[in-house]
């Protein structure tokens, strides 16, 4: 395998690591380089290669995670395409990462009112980004104004990553009846966008 392969190779293990190791007891500030490196099956030493310090590998798990979080609006979209409903499709396709993807979700809940600046920027950059795209397509699909369409969807990603949180550890039955009720709030929210859109035209 040639060097460059290997770089990104062992780089890829790192992140995979760090994903690994964070769960409901352990925040990005409560890893360390030393189990992080054990973990990806290379000497600490070598961990500096790949990142300056714990912290920018952190930065990394959060851009990481973003683009995930992206990468699953497009899914959601192509789903919707195919004939799906556009607030069903998109809470089951949330609730389907949510699960798969557990460690990604509460990096960045826990990392959006944590006790780090730069992580707090980060994921609300990440966060910001999603919340455009949902924006966007909302004003090209329903007509609302740019305006309306980023309140709705502000207000539609704060409901559903609130959702996420509850995911994460429920049972089936319990991820069931908080995607029935997450998709009742979220055509609320729609409908209220739309009826206000209508009123002050």
């Amino acid at each position: 395998m040639r060097r460059q392969e290997q770089k990104q190779k062992t780089r890829r293990a790192i992140i995979d690591a760090a994903f690994s190791l964070l769960d409901e007891q352990r925040s990005l500030s409560n890893l360390s380089l030393r189990e992080v490196a054990r973990v990806a099956g290379i000497a600490p030493t070598s961990f500096y290669r790949h990142f300056k310090d714990i912290d920018e590998l952190g930065l990394t798990l959060v851009d990481e995670a973003g683009l995930a979080l992206r990468q699953l609006m497009r899914q959601a979209r192509s789903r919707i395409d195919a004939g799906g409903s556009v607030i069903k499709t998109s809470v089951n396709t949330f609730m389907e990462f949510a699960v798969e993807n557990s460690n990604e979700i509460r990096l960045l809940l826990r990392e959006y009112s944590g006790i780090s600046p730069a992580f707090r920027a980060a994921v609300s950059r990440e966060i910001q980004h999603f919340t455009q795209e949902l924006s966007d397509y909302t004003a090209s699909h329903t007509g609302l104004s740019r305006q309306l369409a980023n309140l709705q969807a502000e207000a539609m990603v704060r409901l559903v990553f609130s959702a996420g949180a509850e995911a994460i550890d429920a049972t089936q039955v319990q991820r069931e009846l908080l995607g029935q009720r997450l998709i009742q709030q979220l055509k609320f929210i729609a409908k209220g966008a739309v009826h206000y859109g209508g009123s002050n035209r």
